[in-house]
């Protein structure tokens, strides 16, 4: 089959240039078109159900709206797990369906269930399935500058202005407002004025739904047109509202503006957002699952840059972040490294084949591979991120692999001036050379193939760099069997050249061969040491799931006490920023956010807040290290006690919560289902945590210290009076926070109609004022709340989470100087040691340590079965079991200098480092297969067998050191690179290189020494 390509190819040259002409044309196309983005796709199919229960305390959502809505949803199929988080007035469940879920049926399924169950809800729930997107869609937000602008205003210009404009941009999901005030039309009931009318709240309802109530009527023909009848008259401004009016039972009628205060107010809010110390708005772009990141951000811009001239004079917005900045940065920081391993590789080559037109033949399958794998990209559906450009950064060196080896098979061929046609020649050079290529291309490719088996983040994250190598080195075998041999018979011409440095090479390594042959046992106790060293090396480096990726900027999360008021945890939070803006220099801005939007459609409570902190360059820093500038701000934070701290990033924050819940490392969950005694563990394990060597921002979730006032109604007493319970809680809700009962509509602009009290906030400050609220029957009666109700106050549970249908309390740490796998371990001891768990309580670890292990079972289960087809490859391509087993040793020594490295370098045990130690493999059994099929090539022409292996390992030193050197200097800008992302590449460049140098030292010495004792005894000395 080999043969009839390379025929093919060499009879049919002219068709094999038109196609990889076609080919290279669809490939600049479709870099062109490739969406671009910092990561892959590694959200789960999941969906998000948001449901806000106005009034009601966490225990009574959890019993009457989270309970049986969790009941229902576990028994959707193909679901892997529920979560839920339970507040004051909020609930959020999140499920997450099994790999290859179809996300449009995953959302029918919840759809048909939340239906099902919807009318089990009080009637007051409001809220249901958020928005089609991803943890990792908020990618663009920006806040509105005007001196000029009140925060109603500013909100109200968000609202209506720039909000629906960019909702129409293709690819946005929805544009989420916070901060500021929403506006409304608010009418302020006064109780003693409502008694003189005889009014009641349900009156003014009444009256209210009457004036908003239009329709047809029917059509009137006049002449010879048709006229449709309808009745208009709605509430459009505050004017039509004032001028409303309400009747009594005795049929006098009074304007609305005569029974209370009618003005412009704002919605009650539940969290808000301070940019550096002041209030502000903001606006959040949310992208669609699987939407062109880059795409998005840049029509956004463009979008937001039409809009500006038709805002009001003075505003700006002010954009803190932007996805597209952090994709171009990391991007171009990838494509950096790639460049520059072609230059080193280019180089490498011009260096050892000492022949320009050789090295462009071979250089040139470098960026047609790369064009091939675009395409193949773009017709997977896959976009160019960091981790599949940083997959071709990996594959340079293995791509010219294939054709340096039939290259310099070529090349040799001509220069010993042969009498055959060029073509013949070309061909027979190709022909020795192309089954060991072929051999050796696919064991790379059964080497990667168990990347493409892991699951969870490190599937989602790897696949793509396995695909990317696998793609990229099947084409390269394609270039090499069809391109290179065409190629080569227009390029190389037979030619004598000498290579003085490589002649020396030779000798040099002749001479070194010769001495080990007669050292033989010194060697193997090398090799034997270096093995053994090595394995120390692993057990001593630590273990963890995978580098954290320098973002750029910073979030601190900060939790207070689960009572403070929105008030107070703003003020505190303004004071945060001013010191932090005042102390530490290298923070350009700070944007935070408290609480959720008016909507209630986030889980944050009014005592969390992320403090969001654009950077200045690294050129204005004082610090080396960002983590010297964390600990500068921490020490700022820390000043303010009372507060839990936790140190994230804008991805690494969703992707935390994706996958656990939770932000930090290291999230520790005690299961059960007293919240008191959980609450009590999880401080226990809190103590445990803190006594860690290398444990930082230890906190466990607040789930207790709630406090509420109850207000329990007497039923006889109401009944008497002639007040129904709806009446009560809708005027103690005016009162308190106020209701919405319609809308006012202006154009497009819907203006909310509420009913509160004008000075609820500075009325009702203690337990006997609220007693002594009034309120009127809809007799005109004017009542004391105390006369209907008991008005007590009490505690429970401030927040409860849940999983699978269980409560569990959240434990969470952040990891320094240290790897996680083994602070993970010491954690459980000690849990174990010094804390017993009630029954029916337990413990569950998770966070990146639970995708390190995961990632590590599969690898160990996979790997294996991998090695068994490599065994069985090599085997039928070399047709020996001992030749085999020679190869396969260059394995152990191979990984055995990544160890090593790892461990010097003071870098983990990682996911990428794993991938290193997978990617050694290949190119270690590649290195064999070349240097053993080339002895049992050309055994038939030599009587001696140290001669035979002296000078087969002398033919093979040059393919041999090029496909080493190659793959090293392709790796070095890896290794040296300091943009987003090198974080994750650096473990991988430093296993693989370290280990090729070993792996390289044991294909020259060690294979042809273990050949001459395999074969002493077969062939004559």
């Amino acid at each position: 089959m080999v043969s009839k390509v390379l025929a093919f190819s060499l009879k049919n040259r002219l068709f094999i240039f038109v196609l990889f002409g076609l080919l290279i044309g669809l490939g600049i196309q479709s870099l062109r078109t490739l969406p671009v983005d910092a990561f892959p796709e590694i959200s789960p199919t999941q969906v998000s159900i948001i449901l806000r229960a106005p009034g009601m305390s966490a225990e009574r959502v959890e019993n009457q709206v989270t309970h049986p809505l969790e009941t229902e949803l576990l028994g959707i199929p193909q679901q892997s797990i529920l979560r839920s988080t339970t507040k004051y007035g909020i609930t959020s469940i999140t499920l997450d369906f099994e790999e290859g879920t179809d996300i449009y049926w995953a959302r029918q399924q919840v759809a048909e269930k939340l239906a099902a169950v919807q009318d089990q809800f009080p009637a007051s729930i409001e809220g249901g399935m958020a928005p089609m997107s991803t943890p990792l869609s908020e990618m663009f937000m920006f806040t509105i500058e005007n001196e000029a602008l009140s925060l109603t205003e500013k909100r109200h210009l968000l609202d209506w202005v720039i909000r629906p404009a960019l909702r129409t941009v293709e690819g946005v999901a929805d544009v989420t407002n916070l901060g500021g005030k929403v506006r409304t039309f608010e009418f302020s009931p006064d109780p003693q004025k409502l008694a003189e009318a005889r009014l009641s709240l349900t009156n003014i309802k009444t009256a209210l739904d009457d004036a908003n109530r239009v329709g047809n009527l029917g059509r009137v023909v006049i002449g010879s047109e048709t006229f449709s009848a309808r009745v208009s008259g709605r509430i459009v401004n505050l004017n039509d509202l004032k001028q409303l009016s309400v009747s009594n039972d005795q049929n006098q009628v009074y304007y609305l503006r005569q029974l209370g205060d009618v003005s412009i107010s704002y919605l009650p809010r539940f969290g808000a957002i301070t940019k550096d110390g002041k209030e502000a708005v903001e606006g959040l772009v949310v992208g669609l699952r699987g939407a062109n990141a880059a795409a998005v951000v840049q029509s956004v811009q463009e979008k937001l840059t039409q809009l500006q001239p038709s805002l009001p004079q003075g505003t700006e917005l002010n954009v803190f972040y932007n996805r597209k900045k952090l994709i171009d940065t990391a991007i171009e920081s990838i494509s950096t490294a790639l460049m520059q391993s072609v230059v080193l590789v280019i180089g490498v080559l011009i260096f050892f084949l000492r022949n320009f037109r050789a090295s462009i033949l071979v250089s040139l399958s470098i960026p047609v591979a790369a064009l091939m794998t675009f395409i193949s990209l773009q017709l997977l559906g896959l976009s160019a991120n960091l981790m599949s450009l940083g997959g071709l950064v990996i594959a340079i060196g293995m791509i010219v692999d294939s054709s340096v080896v039939l290259t310099e098979k070529i090349e040799s061929q001509l220069t010993k001036n042969h009498k055959l046609p060029l073509l013949h020649i070309i061909f027979r050079s190709c022909q020795s050379v192309a089954p060991s290529v072929v051999t050796g291309t696919l064991v790379i490719i059964l080497v990667f193939l168990p990347l493409l088996t892991l699951t969870g983040l490190e599937g989602k994250l790897f696949s793509p760099v396995a695909l990317t190598i696998v793609i990229a080195i099947t084409a390269a075998l394609l270039i090499a069997l069809t391109l290179v041999p065409a190629l080569a018979s227009l390029l190389i011409k037979p030619k004598q050249r000498n290579n003085p440095a490589l002649a020396k090479m030779q000798r040099g390594y002749r001479r070194l061969l010769a001495s080990a042959s007669q050292h033989k046992s010194f060697v193997f106790l090398a090799f034997s040491s270096l093995f053994l060293l090595s394995i120390l090396s692993f057990v001593m480096a630590g273990k963890t799931f995978m580098p954290t990726m320098d973002e750029g900027d910073i979030i601190v999360q900060l939790e207070k006490a689960p009572t403070v008021s929105l008030q107070e945890s703003i003020n505190l939070d303004k004071q945060v920023e001013k010191k932090l803006l005042q102390q530490v220099p290298e923070i350009e801005q700070i944007v935070a956010r408290t609480g959720s939007d008016e909507l209630g459609l986030d889980p944050m409570g009014l005592n969390e807040t992320d403090v969001f902190m654009e950077l200045k360059p690294r050129s204005e820093w004082r610090f080396d290290s960002k983590d010297a500038l964390i600990s500068a701000i921490r020490e700022v934070v820390s000043e303010y006690p009372g507060m839990k701290i936790n140190f994230t990033q804008p991805i690494q924050m969703r992707i935390s919560e994706m996958l656990t819940g939770s932000t930090g490392a290291v999230s520790i969950k005690v299961f059960g289902d007293n919240i008191s005694r959980l609450s009590e563990f999880a401080n226990r394990i809190v103590v445990q945590a803190e006594k860690i060597k290398g444990s930082v921002d230890v906190q466990a979730s607040v789930i207790t210290g709630g406090e509420f006032i109850d207000i329990v109604p007497d039923m006889q007493k109401m009944a008497y009076y002639g007040v129904s319970k709806s009446q009560l809680t809708e005027f103690v809700a005016s009162q308190l926070s106020g209701f919405t009962t319609d809308k006012a509509i202006e154009g497009r602009v819907r203006t909310p109609i509420t009913i509160a009290s004008l000075d609820s906030d500075s009325r009702y400050h203690a337990l006997q004022t609220l007693r002594q609220m009034t309120l009127v029957t809809d007799t005109g009666n004017a009542i004391a709340l105390a006369e209907l109700a008991t008005v007590t106050t009490s505690t429970g549970p401030a927040i409860i989470e849940r999983e699978n249908g269980n409560r569990y309390a959240l434990i969470t740490s952040n990891v320094e100087n240290r790897d996680i796998v083994g602070f993970v371990e010491e954690l459980e001891t000690r849990v174990t040691e010094n804390i017993q768990l009630d029954a029916g309580y337990f413990v569950e670890y998770g966070g990146e340590f639970e995708n390190q292990a995961r990632a590590s079972a599969n690898l160990l289960t996979v790997i294996p079965v991998a090695l068994l087809l490599i065994v069985i490859l090599l085997f039928s391509s070399l047709g020996s079991f001992s030749l085999t087993l020679m190869v396969l040793t260059n394995i152990p020594f191979a990984l055995s200098g990544g160890a090593i490295a790892l461990w010097i370098s003071g870098a983990y045990m990682s996911v990428p480092a794993s991938v290193g130690f997978i990617a050694l493999m290949g190119v270690a059994i590649l290195n064999g297969v070349v240097m053993i099929s080339h002895f049992e090539q050309t055994k038939i022409h030599f009587k001696n067998l140290h001669e035979l292996v002296y000078q087969g390992a002398v033919d093979r030193l040059r393919p041999v050191l090029i496909t080493a050197v190659t793959a090293i200097f392709g790796l070095l800008p890896l290794l040296m690179a300091a943009g987003p992302g090198s974080e994750i590449q650096k473990p991988l460049a430093i296993v693989v290189i370290g280990g090729l140098v070993t792996a390289t030292l044991a294909t020259l010495i060690l294979l042809p020494l273990l050949y001459l004792i395999a074969h002493r005894r077969t062939t004559h000395v």
